[in-house]
């Protein structure tokens, strides 16, 4: 009971809270994350009346395979802009400003946070500084894909820039990798070329592997049946059995061997779109089934929010300069790559303020940061502080981005109601 009231009071207080947003212009993804600020454990939950709100983070954590499917079903539609009728228009600008702009994003960050070691040594070590510059590199999928959906931005800018936020998580899982391996050498004084170099390599290459596989597995089941309903029920068997293999974790030898669910799904979701002849028709229904699955993944992510990072003064200031020189990194980085591709103008001014939002992956990043002790520790708290401001704005700068790119129009249609008032006015 206490389980499907928590689920119900988060997606309607989410719903409202929508409606309130739409009034202020902002998008659903803003009003769905404040939600999980208000049900979570430091306003809604600290009444501590179960099923009324997620009473602690121990609580919020229990609904985490709800987010880890949620993401599973994000990467599948983001691997949806991966068709190769579309990649021949835009895959090389993608990949040149998808890869430029996470390692300038990178190396701004390093540099801007290394000169505060040498300022504050004992508040930020030099280890937290150079992990903090690759988390810098990951952009946030889900926000964006949620943003491009509500108001079906159309354009230049839309297109180029889902398939950059796909590879920006692959770069990036590189990025840390590297940083991670280097910042462990210098705390234990011994390089492990292994970690640093092999496995971030093979955790990308095995992913999209992986990936590959299932997609073709997937494609291969779906001939099998020929209705709606049962060729969307075997897409929801294929996304949990993927995300579910993704989780695999094993060692051979000294290298550890892991997945990213992020780069498997989205492979799933690339290969099938490119092989199936009713895919389009597929992912439109099966983006209609998980509407309320999105809410609760956004509204949990608001819950998971921690709040208490600004009670440390240091926290809250690297946090600050951390923002400024990844946006500056990022808008910069796909400015200057997209203008050496020639890109649209629009995509030019606008593509780096649509890369802002930060998340799931930056969180990712940092819990596995906290592996190596106090260092790690720090670059979650930091992690935490900056997800919390660009989960909130990064998605009206998104909006507001896409409808200075005029990709934004106004919709021009009635609602379902009044539509089913006036067909059944036309029948009388």
């Amino acid at each position: 009971m206490q389980t499907l009231l928590s689920l119900s009071v988060a997606l309607f207080v989410g719903l409202m809270l929508s409606r309130l947003a739409k009034i202020a212009k902002l998008p659903a993804v803003t009003a769905y994350l404040v939600t999980g600020i208000l049900v979570g454990p430091y306003v809604l939950g600290s009444i501590g009346v179960s099923g009324l709100g997620f009473t602690s983070m121990a609580d919020v954590k229990q609904y985490s395979l709800i987010s880890d499917v949620a993401l599973g079903f994000i990467a599948f539609s983001i691997g949806n802009e991966f068709r190769l009728s579309q990649l021949k228009k835009t895959g090389k600008q993608a990949t040149v400003i998808g890869i430029f702009q996470a390692v300038v994003a990178t190396l701004v960050v390093d540099a801007a946070l290394i000169g505060i070691h040498f300022l504050m040594p004992d508040k930020l070590p030099l280890p937290s500084a150079i992990i903090l510059g690759a988390v810098a590199s990951a952009t946030a999928p889900a926000a964006t894909l949620m943003v491009v959906r509500q108001y079906k931005a159309k354009g230049p800018l839309t297109d180029i820039l889902l398939p950059i936020v796909a590879l920006d998580d692959a770069v990036g899982l590189i990025l840390f990798a590297i940083s991670f391996g280097v910042s462990k050498a210098l705390i234990s004084n011994r390089i492990d070329l292994i970690s640093i170099v092999l496995e971030p390599i093979l955790e990308v290459v095995l992913s999209l592997a992986l990936g590959a596989v299932m997609g073709f597995l997937f494609t291969f089941f779906e001939k099998f049946f020929h209705s709606r309903s049962k060729r969307l029920s075997m897409s929801v068997t294929f996304i949990f059995l993927t995300v579910a293999l993704s989780m695999m974790k094993f060692q051979i030898g000294s290298v550890h061997i892991a997945f990213s669910p992020l780069l498997v799904c989205m492979m799933l979701g690339t290969i099938f779109c490119n092989i199936c002849d009713f895919s389009e028709e597929l992912m439109d229904r099966l983006d209609r089934w998980t509407a309320p699955l999105f809410i609760l993944f956004f509204v949990i992510s608001g819950a998971e929010l921690e709040l208490s990072v600004f009670s440390d003064w240091a926290i809250v200031l690297i946090g600050i300069i951390y923002i400024i020189a990844r946006s500056a990194g990022k808008y910069f980085g796909a400015f200057s790559s997209a203008k050496a591709v020639k890109c649209d103008n629009n995509i030019v001014k606008y593509l780096g303020v649509t890369l802002l939002p930060q998340a799931g992956v930056a969180l990712g990043m940092a819990i596995k940061a906290e592996q190596i002790g106090p260092e790690g520790a720090i670059v979650a708290n930091i992690t935490l502080f900056a997800v919390l401001i660009y989960e909130l704005i990064g998605p009206l700068l998104t909006k507001i981005a896409l409808h200075k790119a005029g990709e934004i129009r106004p919709e021009g249609k009635t609602s379902a109601r009044e539509a089913a008032k006036k067909a059944l006015e036309a029948k009388k």
